[in-house]
This record gives C-alpha cells, structure tokens and sequence, in this order.
C-alpha cells in the first residue's frame, strides 16, 4: 500500500522533476520548507537569502539526499545582488522554470508611532524585492519562452488588519503587480501565480519591534497558525499544474482564523 501511495505521489508532481527553482528568504520559514519539498519531487533548487550560513546547510542537507541545490548569498533589495543569483542559477543549470519571491518582513505598528524606517524596509523587502525578482528572471523566461513567477502576498494583502497597514499595502500591491504581470507576459508562455498565506508558523513575527504587539499577534497565530509545509503544498500545487493552467491566485488560511 505504502508503494503504491508513493507512485501515485511521483506521477502526481510528475511536472515538478527537472524544474530549476529560484527561491528568496529561503533560509527559514516558508521558503525553507518549499526548498526542501520541490527538492524532494525533482527540482533543482536555487537558495537565497543573506543568512549565508543556513542556505549553506540546508543545501548541503538537500543535495546529502541526492538532490541539487545551490546557495547564493543575495539581499532582495539589491538589485545587482539578485540579477547575480538568477545569473548565476542559469549559468550553473542552463536555464530558470521559476522564480519565488518569497522574501518578506512584516513589522507591524500604528502610523502614528511613525517608525519610518520600518515604512521604508517593508517597501524595500516586500515590493522592490519582488520587482527586483523579476527584473532579474524576465529576460531568461523570455529568452526560452517559458517560464513561471510565484509572489508572495499575504491574508493582509486582501483585507486591513490592526497596525498593519504599511504591511497591507505592500503586499496589496504585490497582487497588482502579479495581475500586471499577467498579462503582460502572455506572449512568452510564461505563468503567474501569487499566493497569499494566513497564519504560517514562521519567524515573520520576530520582526515586530513593538513588544506588546509582537506578544499579542503571537498569542493569537500560535494559537492557530498551519505549518510552513502548507505554503510548500500551495507552490507546488501551481507549478505541478501543466504549462497550458495558469494558477493565478490562491489564497489560504488556517480552518481556524477568522479573519
């Protein structure tokens, strides 16, 4: 029975095997458990984020394996930075089949404490690190006529929550972007899809500078927050789709979150 369940699984994410991934913040959380979910179903995975050291790990863990991954050390919010490891992913593996942007900061506040510096880092990370991402990856999907963008939005980019509307906006204008995205890039066969998650247990509320907020928003995810694999299922499931189904948006959260 066990065999056969597996079979089915490896004839399911058939479309996955061979695919050369990008993936930013992918040192923890949700981009971590992608990694190593689209590694075990045959991709090729191509790790960044500027925790140097746990890229390196968790590529070394993939490829103890048998799986191929490489680690680039890469801040979203340089763009020479980001053109290098998409460069450098189809200078090593001839070609890139998508690009995750998944990296993310979310330090909540109210307006009117005016951390601007916090405005100035989410807009940085969550929105140029996005374009920035597919400055780098448009030109090569266009070269091969194929290709795919995953962007990460958020619950939050659909609806305002308490003190967080600099984060709202980001990720609302990461769906603009993606729609946009979408239809300019139809004559290259090339895929969008972006996704927006709920409650995940990931270290996204360790970026909460104000200590009351950060307390009560994690009373309330630890409660019911799903585990990062929820994400990696979700990106999977767009990818695995046969390049005539464009999985545009899919928005998720926990049975147990309200809002």
């Amino acid at each position: 029975m066990q065999q056969s369940i597996k079979r089915i699984l490896i004839m399911n994410n058939q479309n996955i095997a061979g695919k050369v991934v990008v993936i930013t913040g992918a040192s923890s959380g949700l981009g971590e458990a992608t990694a190593r979910l689209l590694s075990s179903e045959g991709a090729t995975v191509v790790l960044a984020a500027r925790r140097t050291e746990r890229i390196n790990a968790l590529a070394e863990e993939i490829k103890g394996k048998g799986g191929q991954a490489l680690a680039v050390s890469t801040d979203v919010t340089n763009r020479a930075q980001v053109k290098e490891l998409v460069d450098k992913a189809v200078a090593t593996y001839g070609r890139v089949d998508v690009m995750l942007n998944n990296a993310g900061l979310m330090p909540l506040a109210p307006l009117d404490q005016l951390k601007t510096d916090e405005w100035d880092q989410m807009i940085d990370v969550n929105l140029k690190g996005v374009l920035n991402g597919i400055a780098a990856a448009l030109p090569h999907m266009q070269a091969q006529k194929s290709g795919h963008f995953i962007n990460v939005s958020s619950v939050y980019g659909h609806k305002l929550g308490p003190d967080a509307t600099v984060y709202c906006a980001t990720k609302f204008a990461v769906r603009a972007l993606s729609e946009g995205l979408r239809q300019e890039v139809k004559p290259y066969n090339i895929r969008t899809t972006v996704i927006s998650p709920g409650a995940v247990a990931t270290e996204l509320l360790e970026h909460i500078s104000d200590e009351k907020i950060q307390a009560e928003t994690k009373g309330f995810v630890d409660q019911i927050a799903v585990p990062a694999d929820t994400f990696a299922r979700m990106v999977a499931f767009a990818i695995n789709e046969p390049a005539n189904v464009d999985v545009n948006e899919i928005l998720f959260r926990p049975t147990a979150q309200p809002v």
